[in-house]
């Protein structure tokens, strides 16, 4: 089972002047990746964050929250 099984962490993704996706986690200071391909990049900042958890957990720091994001639909 992972560090972050069933928590959900706001991720930006940016595509760099080489054509790198960037992604990194706000509410984890420093955690960061990278990919070819957005694909990529998602899947290896999922990596870096549940190592980042691990990580706190290891060092007994606090654990940020999950985000819980809800929807509203709108006629405009």
């Amino acid at each position: 089972m992972s560090a972050t099984n069933g928590m959900k962490y706001r991720i930006v993704i940016e595509q760099d002047e080489d054509g790198m996706f960037i992604v990194k986690c706000p509410a984890l200071p420093g955690c960061l990746s990278q990919g070819k391909t957005r694909e990529e990049a998602i899947e290896n900042i999922r990596d870096a964050i549940e190592g980042y958890i691990e990580s706190l957990k290891k060092h007994n720091e606090p654990v940020p929250p999950s985000i819980s994001e809800e929807t509203v639909e709108i006629h405009a």
